[in-house]
């Protein structure tokens, strides 16, 4: 994907999507939330490169999953 969409397309898409990854995935069961496209949107060094609301569904997925703002 990334290497057909480039990066930042590729975070939206995975953002557009209404479930998260498989990758997503791997990574909670392995406790790297840390490593989710999700937890780099949602770094305020990112910030304006993504929406209000694709930063939302990065902080809403995280959360659901264990996630705690504070970490980011």
């Amino acid at each position: 994907m990334l290497a057909e969409h480039g990066s930042l397309a590729t975070a939206r898409r995975l953002l557009r999507s209404p479930a998260v990854s498989d990758g997503f995935a791997a990574l909670w069961e392995r406790g790297r939330l840390d490593l989710t496209v999700e937890a780099l949107v949602v770094q305020p060094r990112f910030a304006e490169l993504f929406t209000a609301a694709e930063i939302e569904v990065a902080r809403h997925r995280l959360e659901q999953f264990g996630w705690s703002a504070a970490v980011v």
